[in-house]
Formats: structure tokens, C-alpha cells, sequence
């Protein structure tokens, strides 16, 4: 640059180099703070000034970070550590996640033909190469959804038009059911299939092959807090899952408040979430929220939860020092011999996805001398609401609000009620917008305008807030199913159930139940020519023809034949009389 453009450019350029200089030592003094969360009060007065920087990028400023020489973190440390049922185990540093990354991200973006803000969906189970395509993703600067390999054809197919993607990566699991539809989707240019590297399948480009071929000379985008960055199918209660869009800033930074507040961890941790890698949960505990605070993921894949086997894995690898399971694997937890398994006491038990019941907390306590900390939030936020060591346990509660989040209980109209009354749990979204809550749901403006009344945020759940600021869990504002840390809508049981002869119509609601809290349950008039047949073996037939049409973790439990559906005058099918009989509630 010639001296007359210093003369004439000088100030801007070094406006510009001291800013990037402020946002970079503002991002790092969040990756390292190391302050001991003993003060709740000081600490939501300290995230008052919680914001998030103009630029940001996961890959770039937490995992290089985290991978460079001036982190505290080792570099013989890992940053993943994962075993599988077959006895196998591989770790990984941040710095072979970092040039694996930027590997990956040279395959997406130029063997791939990738541009920035195009859409990438993986459905794969737990392996290491969802790690590194979360992040190859985010480096380049593609907008990444993740899938659960319970999908169905129908499932896929959803995704694929509805998000436009361009491309997906698959393994084994989901490769024949992507097949189905993929000639249904319009705009996907590259599917990618992780297998050996001899597999060779009509269409599909290899993951070991094109990496084999490919560098880490790639230069991470610069991309806005502002930008999207992933997209969440949540369920609704109407009509097919929608998409929660996240940015860079909404995700990759604010779930510092995840980590924390949730999980409090620091570089020296090890976290072994349970969620599969198609939920939101994952996000929060199997990679941002953790990697945030330069923590090791530790995942174990496995086709089933198996509590005893759990607890094996736990004792054993006694550098774990967190982990978070739903209360439905912990209910299971609890029933086992607690008093073989030493090193429960040394680690922090999460729980999150659904409410945890006093006798939880009771039973968890008795058998490991422990606490149970409680986690509350939704793919469309972060870590909002939970239990922490420095505050009082008040069993039965979700505890209190998370620093840098301001929730109160609101009415319908957004209008403050007062404490020990029940109402919505509303975040609050002005005069500034939290750190944290998605952007939109993407294609359908209504609903995104729908969840938000006066200056908050609607969660969609009820709940009572007490004289000392503890919220107690009352239940769904709407007919959302939470079991065992999954969210269903309704509609898509129904759709799949209306697909069978013998179904004339349905209504599917929650019903209680003693280990997953509550289930699947589907009121069904059946067509004529079914009235005859038997009824337990026609519940069975609709069970496993829920299970093929789609994810079977939303089949219905319990199935009651009926005459006739509660409806209102306009003919809509009255789901809240159905769920209130079921929980025996006026």
C-alpha cells in the first residue's frame, strides 16, 4: 500500500485491525474464563453484557482456537474420544479435527461444487465423521442439518425439498432409504457415502476416496453472527416438522450459556452425551457447547441404550467427568446396583429433554450420594432454565433462570403475570434480543410471527414461578409428545396411521406412562371392513405399520379403538379432551 493510501485509508484500516483485535480477545476471554460459577446473582449481573461479536465462526474461532499454541489446552489432550460395541476406540485432537475439516471442506466446496449458504443434510449414527463434517460444514460456510438414521423415506424426502439441499452424506443405515427418494428431489448435486474405501455405489461419491485426494490448504469463510449456520426439523403440532433456523451467532457462540451454566466445564472435562446426532441436544452437549469451553466429547455408538452397559463404560473410563442422559434412560439407570459403580460419585449428572420427577432425584441421590442437575431448553434456543451446584435444590422444580437469560411467566397476550400463577414460560426478546434464540422457521412466516406476543418469546410450555425465582414445570401449551427426550407432533403419527386400510380416522395424544413419562398413544375409528378383526392383532399391525412409514421412535405405545373423536363445531378433532382423560384432569 503506497503512502498516499496509508494517508488517505490509515484510519479506517486501523479502526479495523483494533476491532478484530477487540472481538478476538472478546471471544477468547469467553473459551478460557475460568471464574468459578459459585454466585448466581453476580454472574446473571455479569452476562448483562453478553453480546455477540459482528463476525463468528465456530471452526475458525473455537475449534483453531482450541487446536493453536496459545490455548491452555495440550495438545495430547483429545478433543474427541469415541468407542464403539465392537471394542473399538479412536481419539482425536483439536488439531486433527481442525485439518480434517479443512479437508473435508475443500472436498464440499470444490470437488463438491459447495457455495456458501447452500444447504448440507447428514444422517449418520455417532462415528467421528459427523464431528468433522459439522465443522468442514461451518468452515465453509454451508448450512448444515442433521438427521437421526431412524428416518424414513417420507422423513428424508421432507428434508430434502423442503430445505433445497444440494447435498447429503450417509452411511450404511440410511443409503437404501435415501435411494427411495432421491430422484423426488430436485437440486441435489452431490451424495456422498461414508464405507470402506473399496465400496463403490451408482451415483455416490466415497468419503474415504475424495478425502484421500483432497488438502488442508483451505481458507475458512468469514462469516456474520447473523448468518445461518444450521436448520432444526422441530415437530409441530400441526402439519409436517418445520425448520428452526440458527446462525452462527444464535448456535455457535450463545451456547456459551450452555456451557457455561449447563454443562460448567472447563478444558480439563470430559462429556459424554447420550442424544443421537439427530437432535438438537447433540448440538447443545456433543459439540458446541462443549468445544466452547475446549472439553472432550466422548461418544459411544451403539444401536441401544443399555443401562447396565452404561454404567460398565462409565467406571471404566473414569477421565469422564460429565454426562447427560433424558430422565427415561435415567429411570433405567437408577434400577440397577448403583453401589458397584465407584466413580458415579465423581461425576455431574445432566438431565434434560423432558421434566425430572422428585423421585428421581431421591433415587439417584441414595445409590451414588449425588445430585441430579436439571436442563431446560428447545431447538429453537439454548440452555434457558436449570438447576445449579450454587443454588438451593428445590426437588419437583426446573430451577431458575440461566445468567443471560431473562424468562417470565406470561399470559397469552405476553402481559407479566404474577408469581405462583400459572402461565407460558416467555423469553424475552426486548428491548434486546437474547443471545441464543433462532432466527425464523424457515418458509412460513406465520408460524415464526405466531411464538412470539408482546416483548417475549412463547416457548410453547406452561409453568409457575415461585416467590424465589424457581420455575415449576406444568406441562405443554400444546399437543407436542415428549418421551423419552423425543418431541412428536401428532400430525405425523396420524399421517402415517391414515395410510392404513383400516384406519377411517385418528387422534394421537400423551399418555402417561412409569418409565418414559409419557407415550404415544392413538384413538383410532377403524374403517368398516376391520371392525371384525381381532383387536390385539390389529393394534400390532398399525404399530409396525407406523414403524415403516416412519422414524420408529414415534410409533404409538398404546392404541384404543373408538367410535367417535371429541371435536369442536368446525369439526376439529379435540385433542386436549383426549390428553386431559388419559392424565385425569378435568
Amino acid at each position: 500500500m503506497t503512502h498516499q493510501c496509508l494517508q488517505r485509508y490509515g484510519k479506517s484500516l486501523v479502526l479495523r485491525v483494533s476491532t478484530s483485535r477487540y472481538w478476538k480477545r472478546y471471544i477468547t476471554s469467553y473459551l478460557v474464563d475460568n471464574e468459578p460459577f459459585i454466585n448466581y446473582e453476580e454472574h446473571r449481573r455479569k452476562m448483562q453484557n453478553f453480546t455477540v461479536p459482528q463476525y463468528f465462526n465456530f471452526a475458525k474461532d473455537v475449534v483453531d482456537f482450541w487446536a493453536s499454541e496459545n490455548s491452555p489446552k495440550s495438545a495430547s489432550s483429545p478433543a474427541l474420544w469415541w468407542i464403539d460395541d465392537e471394542g473399538q476406540e479412536m481419539k482425536f485432537n483439536f488439531q486433527q479435527i481442525s485439518n480434517e475439516s479443512k479437508r473435508l471442506a475443500n472436498v464440499l466446496t470444490n470437488h463438491c461444487g459447495l457455495k456458501k449458504g447452500d444447504i448440507l443434510i447428514v444422517i449418520l449414527p455417532r462415528i467421528p465423521e459427523w464431528w468433522f463434517i459439522y465443522i468442514a460444514a461451518i468452515r465453509a460456510g454451508l448450512i448444515v442439518s442433521s438427521g437421526t438414521t431412524q428416518l424414513r423415506p417420507k422423513d428424508i424426502e421432507l428434508r430434502m425439498k423442503s430445505s433445497g439441499a444440494k447435498c447429503i452424506i450417509t452411511d450404511q443405515s440410511s443409503v437404501q432409504n435415501v435411494e427411495e427418494v432421491i430422484s423426488l428431489c430436485a437440486g441435489v448435486q452431490s451424495k456422498i457415502y461414508i464405507g470402506h474405501k473399496s465400496d463403490t455405489l451408482p451415483g455416490w461419491k466415497n468419503y474415504g476416496e475424495i478425502m484421500a485426494n483432497s488438502t488442508e490448504d483451505f481458507q475458512t469463510v468469514k462469516s456474520k453472527s447473523d448468518e445461518p449456520m444450521t436448520l432444526y426439523f422441530t415437530s409441530g403440532t400441526t402439519g409436517a416438522p418445520k425448520m428452526a433456523e440458527h446462525t452462527h451467532g444464535s448456535l455457535g457462540f450463545g451456547h456459551f450459556i450452555t456451557a457455561r451454566y449447563m454443562l460448567n466445564v472447563s478444558h480439563d472435562d470430559v462429556v459424554w452425551n447420550i442424544s443421537d446426532t439427530g437432535w438438537a441436544k447433540a448440538g447443545y452437549s456433543s459439540l458446541f457447547a462443549t468445544w466452547l469451553r475446549g472439553a472432550c466429547v466422548f461418544a459411544h455408538q451403539t444401536n441401544k441404550f443399555d443401562a447396565k452397559a452404561f454404567l460398565e463404560i462409565l467406571d471404566r473410563n473414569r477421565a469422564i467427568s460429565c454426562f447427560c442422559v433424558p430422565p427415561t434412560a435415567l429411570r433405567l439407570i437408577v434400577k440397577e446396583d448403583l453401589s458397584r459403580y465407584t466413580h458415579l460419585c465423581n461425576v455431574k449428572c445432566l438431565s434434560a429433554g423432558e421434566p425430572v420427577n422428585p423421585e428421581l432425584l431421591e433415587e439417584w441421590e441414595e445409590g451414588t450420594g449425588g445430585t441430579v442437575y436439571e436442563a431446560y431448553g428447545q431447538s429453537e434456543t439454548v440452555f434457558l432454565c436449570g438447576t445449579y451446584p450454587c443454588i438451593k435444590i428445590k426437588p419437583g422444580s426446573m430451577g431458575r433462570a440461566a445468567p443471560g437469560i431473562d424468562l417470565e411467566i406470561v399470559d397469552d397476550e405476553g402481559k407479566i403475570l404474577p408469581n405462583n400463577v400459572e402461565g407460558n414460560i416467555g423469553l424475552r426478546v426486548k428491548p434486546h434480543r437474547p443471545v441464543g434464540l433462532f432466527t425464523r422457521y424457515v418458509d412460513d412466516e406465520s408460524r415464526t410471527r405466531s411464538v412470539y406476543q408482546g416483548e417475549f418469546y412463547m416457548t410453547g410450555d406452561k409453568a409457575i414461578r415461585d416467590d424465589e425465582g424457581y420455575f415449576w414445570f406444568v406441562g405443554r401449551a400444546d399437543d407436542i409428545i415428549l418421551t423419552s427426550g423425543y418431541r412428536i407432533g401428532p400430525f405425523e403419527v396420524e399421517s402415517a396411521l391414515i395410510e392404513h386400510p383400516a384406519v377411517l380416522e385418528s387422534a394421537v395424544v400423551s399418555s402417561p406412562d412409569p418409565t418414559r413419562g409419557e407415550v404415544v398413544k392413538a384413538f383410532v375409528i377403524r374403517t368398516e371392513h376391520y371392525k371384525a378383526r381381532d383387536e390385539s392383532e390389529l393394534r400390532k399391525e398399525l404399530q409396525e405399520h407406523v414403524k415403516s412409514i416412519t422414524a420408529p421412535y414415534k410409533y404409538p405405545r398404546k392404541i384404543d379403538f373408538v367410535d367417535e373423536l371429541p371435536k369442536t363445531v368446525s369439526g376439529k378433532i379435540r385433542r386436549v379432551e383426549l390428553r386431559n382423560r388419559e392424565w385425569g384432569r378435568d
